[in-house]
């Protein structure tokens, strides 16, 4: 079974930077990388269930849904004020010569944040009788949400975004999904890679 390449890297980034400890930053620069590592936590929390490799708890969901409506939008955005870049910050210029997309995207992990947390209750899309999920809709290229236009940008970081309330509607490996590839985007865009 393929496994879905952007929890890979996210689960990948959240570990290199615990193991790192921060490459010894300090102030706003390590306040933001604890809330990198919060977030990857959460992610690390979830995508087992995702994957069907763990049962499925309703509690950890929204507990990572809190997680990341805490770090996203102003509370992300407050946390790169200008200057605050170079090592051993991960953050690339470009976060602040594109300081719009990067506060929009800050934004949509709130909403979809909202939405993670209202879809919770609804369980997994592929959910077999016992209540795990064979991770069908998280891997290869027949998903649901793997590959559609909604999740590579079009509608989901454009016009036409889905609202909490809609994403509430979902799965909640479809409302994961989306969280996961807001944060994956985010990081390709704006973060260097480690060394």
């Amino acid at each position: 079974m393929k496994k879905t390449p952007v929890f890979a890297a996210i689960v990948a980034s959240s570990t290199a930077l615990a193991a790192f400890a921060h490459g010894g930053a300090t102030g706003i620069v390590k306040e933001r990388m604890d809330a990198m590592a919060d977030m990857g936590k959460a992610v690390k929390a979830v995508t087992p269930m995702m994957r069907g490799e763990a049962a499925y708890d309703v509690d950890v969901i929204r507990q990572a849904a809190a997680t990341f409506s805490r770090h996203a939008g102003d509370s992300m955005t407050q946390l790169f004020p200008e200057g605050s870049g170079g090592a051993p910050s991960e953050a690339k210029e470009t976060v602040w010569s594109q300081w719009e997309e990067f506060s929009d995207m800050a934004e949509r992990l709130g909403v979809l944040a909202d939405g993670l947390a209202g879809a919770a209750d609804n369980g997994l899309m592929a959910a077999s009788d016992d209540g795990s999920s064979p991770g069908a809709m998280m891997g290869g290229d027949a998903s649901m949400m793997g590959n559609s236009a909604m999740m590579g940008g079009g509608a989901m970081m454009g016009g036409g975004m889905m609202t909490a309330e809609q994403i509430a509607g979902m799965p909640a490996d479809g409302a994961f999904t989306m969280v996961t590839q807001v944060c994956s985007a985010c990081h390709t865009k704006f973060r260097a890679e480690s060394q």
